[in-house]
């Protein structure tokens, strides 16, 4: 089907967004808009602006912006078409026809939606009954409340081969196939799929029960047994309680991946609301950029065992390609043993909260992972380390992120076999930030910006970090080697120190091929001297003049050297220089982003997409200028 912009013009205009946003939150007039606390963010006073004339909404906490199809997607987690399909309905408008087959096939499904509702309310009526005893008993030692299966609307398939196929004979045979719900094999009577079972309905993003999930009770495989893929139902881009947990995770502000559906249905009960799970296969593609489309960093919390590893290292090579600026994974890690329903039910939400806190990043993950997978006792195996990270690095699609992966790999495989204060015991885990281990822990979410912020942020930062970088490569001229490939890269936009940088580099090459015996010690005096040769005296009293950045690396190295000092230094100097390289592109891409939304504007356009872009890159310019305060507030 076609809907042409004039068609979306007319149902937004049938909408009152007020009234449409007001049955989920509180609205109240403020002059000719509306105002009301923010459906997307917690928040005590009302930062959430609705414009009826306009058919926008605007939250200036945080940063939220649509229409009323927006406002659907995102509070409500449909689909953009289904989105449209409930605004018609209440607008009375009829949606454009599809063309003959496809509204054959529409017709189709709403006849398999009709089947498979009808067996969730017998599957729910046979749990209330006599048969239903042995799985009200096994749901209550798993200490599920009567509220909690309503909620989610859990059965029980009796253990008979015709139980469903004789409730439900009314309905057509061939759709009760269709449907997963009875298997056929060549011209042998029908029977059915799910038989002694908890049944456990699984919905689409509308609420809609499209297929079934049965634990077995008692022993026998498979344990677990879903749905075959149906004309409603494609396991690969269905995520379980996807319905539930889209309008949680806008209160919340994250959402959280696990393995079945009793770990998502245990953790709603303890509070967590926000929880889906894959449907007995791998975190797909498709599912993971639908999880993006809700938040920029969902959190895998896989169980801790064998099988549980391999299935999160199998999303996260997943997701590596699909990597984009701001969007990525988080891992969770739970005690050994425990599951996370074991683990709410031990020791309470809070325990679940603590590790949700504690969760790392996507390079942190795959080091850990890489770092244990084999012993370290050899160069070759080093090297090996070195090598699988890199071919995990070279998976990503997007350049600026591939270069900052094989970056900080190349960084933190010198720190820890190069440039440690103590041995690392092979095969221990990565740490950034850890005591006795090199590297620093990264800031994944934006930070609210404080008097200090807004007042560094008015300095001119790219000359600030240059320089800071400058003067500590005169004070550690080693860290030209380990850094030379990043800053080559940088030499075309250091502006007015660019020659500087680029003698620099120059004579830390001209030293590293220079025979062993022949070779003189780099340091300050002598990369002074080399300078001076090549007529930097001027540019180098310039640099001297304009006083000491307030970094820790624009410090001389002591006499009596702090090996522990110096360690961080190096940590905070490799920080520099990706703040240093990565800033510069983010202010561009925010300045065209800025003109384009503009110009949207002048042409009486929402802007939509564009204001929305614009604030995912304000908020990371604004993560790297705290960054910057934090490295001047580490300095010496």
């Amino acid at each position: 089907m076609t809907l042409t912009p004039q068609w979306l013009d007319e149902l937004r205009s049938r909408i009152t967004l007020s009234t449409l946003i007001g049955r989920h939150v509180k609205v109240q007039r403020a002059g000719r808009e509306y105002k009301a606390c923010c459906p997307f963010h917690n928040e005590k006073t009302p930062s959430f602006t609705i414009n009826d004339e306009k058919g926008f909404y605007h939250c200036f906490g945080c940063g939220a912006h649509g229409d009323a199809i927006r406002f659907m997607t995102d509070h409500q987690g449909l689909g953009f078409m289904d989105a449209v399909k409930e605004l018609a309905s209440e607008a009375g408008m009829a949606v454009p026809a599809p063309d003959p087959r496809a509204a054959q096939a529409a017709v189709a499904r709403a006849s398999l939606h009709d089947v498979c509702q009808a067996a969730q309310d017998w599957f729910a009526a046979q749990l209330g009954s006599a048969l239903g005893e042995q799985a009200r008993a096994y749901l209550k030692a798993r200490g599920l409340t009567a509220e909690t299966i309503q909620r989610f609307g859990i059965g029980f398939a009796p253990d008979s081969r015709t139980g469903i196929k004789s409730a439900l004979g009314s309905i057509d045979e061939d759709l009760l196939i269709e449907a997963g719900l009875l298997i056929k094999v060549d011209d042998k009577p029908s029977y059915d799929r799910f038989r002694g079972r908890i049944m456990i309905p699984i919905r689409d993003p509308r609420g809609r029960v499209i297929a079934f999930g049965g634990r077995i009770l008692g022993q026998g495989e498979p344990k677990y047994l879903n749905s075959p893929d149906t004309p409603l139902f494609d396991k690969g881009r269905t995520l379980y309680n996807l319905h539930l947990a889209a309008p949680a995770s806008r209160q919340s502000g994250r959402v959280v991946v696990v393995e079945g559906y009793m770990d998502v249905i245990a953790l709603a009960q303890a509070g967590f609301g926000e929880c889906v799970a894959p449907l007995g296969t791998a975190l797909t593609e498709h599912q993971i950029e639908r999880l993006w489309k809700m938040v920029d960093r969902p959190l895998l919390c896989f169980d801790g065992d064998s099988a549980g590893q391999k299935a999160a290292m199998r999303a996260a090579s997943r997701a590596l390609p699909l990597l984009r600026p701001g969007l990525s994974l988080g891992f969770v890690s739970l005690p050994a043993g425990q599951d996370p329903d074991d683990l709410v039910r031990a020791s309470g939400p809070g325990a679940f909260t603590a590790c949700i806190d504690r969760a790392t990043g996507l390079l942190d993950h795959l080091w850990t992972h890489e770092l244990n997978a084999a012993p370290l006792t050899s160069p070759e195996a080093r090297a090996g380390l070195k090598a699988r990270l890199n071919a995990h690095a070279d998976t990503i699609a997007d350049g600026d992120i591939k270069a900052l992966y094989r970056r900080e790999i190349g960084q933190r495989f010198s720190d820890m076999f190069f440039g440690a204060s103590q041995p690392q015991t092979p095969g221990a885990a990565f740490r950034p930030g850890a005591k006795g281990q090199k590297g620093w822990q990264r800031r994944d979410e934006p930070v609210p910006p404080s008097e200090e912020l807004r007042e560094f942020s008015r300095q001119p930062m790219s000359d600030l970090i240059l320089r800071g970088v400058l003067h500590g490569l005169l004070h550690r001229p080693a860290l030209l080697m380990r850094h030379s490939e990043a800053l080559s890269e940088f030499v075309g936009l250091a502006e007015g120190w660019a020659d500087l940088l680029d003698a620099m580099l120059d004579a830390s090459h001209a030293h590293s091929i220079q025979p062993d015996d022949a070779a003189e010690t780099l340091d300050t005096a002598r990369l002074m001297t080399i300078l001076q040769d090549k007529g930097m005296a001027d540019t180098i009293d310039r640099l001297k003049s304009g006083g000491r950045p307030p970094f820790s690396f624009c410090t001389a190295v002591q006499a009596e050297k702090d090996e522990a000092r110096e360690i961080r230094i190096a940590g905070d100097f490799a920080e520099a220089i990706e703040v240093m390289t990565t800033r510069p592109r983010l202010v561009a891409a925010l300045s065209e982003v800025t003109r384009r939304f503009e110009a949207d504007l002048a042409e009486n356009d929402s802007g939509d997409g564009l204001f929305l872009e614009q604030q995912q890159l304000r908020a990371r310019k604004q993560q790297f200028d705290q960054r910057l305060i934090e490295l001047t507030e580490r300095s010496a």
